[in-house]
């Protein structure tokens, strides 16, 4: 059963509906203090996106050195019309992390009677403004959203006449290992069910240069957004992180194809979180996040495994970004 509330009420007289199954603050203190009692020290990305949080994502989406969100958005423009064609009428659109809701419209101003837009992501107050913006902006469509971590466990509103499409941009994917991406598509293949599809963003390998400035802009914007998760603990479980002993960093490492982000201590400092006391050396990491890339035919197997036939891809004339249609097999 969903424990159902709604948002403020719509222009249109029409309210998205939510459904709010936000993590809770025990289950950031759990996940915190397992991740601080760990070698090396490590904070669940997931809790990056509390309302400061997304707001501090929407900026770095629109910061020069941050080529994901543009690129992305570029390839969709450029493709609605393949996409609204190959997936068909009155689908339910689910999207996996709602961000700024700019890529969902493009997808819905495109599409043949979409019959239900259900958004989910982990932050119930940024979710609960993107979702009416919405409703607002379509108030012929049902937009049914879902505060969750989308990894977990819940279930998903009927999806009427039409086939489900999942629709997971910005390159989210890469937060997972490649196992859990793996894990996280084929769960993805059973919630969605049989005949469903994905449209799926994916980051591409290339230079280090171009990716390090990415995940560390000029502006320090994306630095302050690593920092966030510390604040968010001080404000939220009552721990006592120094900010000013804490630097961001990002960096690539080609090998394993992957961003690393991580705050390094400055100097010797310590933290404590629930009667726990932690140290950090100076020069000591805290793991906040790692950006996962791939090449085409490895994103292709690693799908396949995962559930997944390949529909098409489509990529900006630079080769920096992919976005991936896929079904989901029988």
């Amino acid at each position: 059963m969903y424990d159902a509330d709604h948002a403020r009420p719509a222009q249109s007289g029409r309210r998205a509906i939510l459904h709010d199954m936000e993590p809770t603050a025990d289950d950031f203190l759990g996940a915190a203090l397992k991740g601080l009692s760990s070698t090396p020290k490590a904070l669940p990305h997931r809790f990056l996106y509390d309302a400061e949080g997304s707001a501090l994502f929407d900026r770095i989406t629109r910061l020069p050195e941050y080529y994901p969100t543009r690129t992305e958005i570029g390839i969709l423009r450029d493709n609605a019309a393949d996409i609204a064609a190959r997936v068909g009428p009155n689908v339910q659109l689910v999207e996996l992390g709602s961000g700024s809701s700019v890529k969902v419209r493009i997808l819905l101003d495109a599409l043949d009677n979409p019959y239900a837009y259900v958004p989910i992501d982990i932050s119930r107050d940024h979710l609960a403004g993107a979702a009416q913006a919405i409703q607002d902006a379509y108030p012929d469509l049902r937009v049914e959203a879902i505060a969750a971590d989308f990894a977990q466990p819940f279930d998903l509103p009927p999806r009427g006449a039409g086939k489900r499409v999942g629709f997971y941009p910005g390159s989210s994917i890469g937060n997972f290992t490649p196992a859990e991406a793996e894990s996280f598509l084929k769960l993805w293949a059973g919630r969605l069910g049989a005949g469903a599809m994905m449209l799926i963003g994916v980051d591409l390998q290339k230079d280090a240069s171009i990716l390090e400035a990415a995940y560390d802009d000029a502006q320090k914007v994306t630095a302050a957004f690593s920092l966030n998760l510390l604040a968010r603990a001080n404000r939220e479980l009552g721990a006592d992180f120094d900010l000013k002993a804490f630097r961001h960093e990002a960096r690539y490492r080609a090998d394993e194809g992957r961003v690393e982000i991580s705050l390094v201590a400055l100097k010797d400092t310590e933290v404590t979180l629930d009667g726990r006391r932690f140290t950090f050396e100076e020069g000591e990491r805290l793991h906040v996040e790692d950006s996962w890339k791939y090449t085409l035919p490895g994103f292709r197997a690693l799908a396949d495994r995962a559930g997944w036939e390949a529909e098409t891809v489509w990529i900006d004339p630079d080769g920096l970004f992919s976005v991936h249609m896929m079904r989901v097999r029988p």
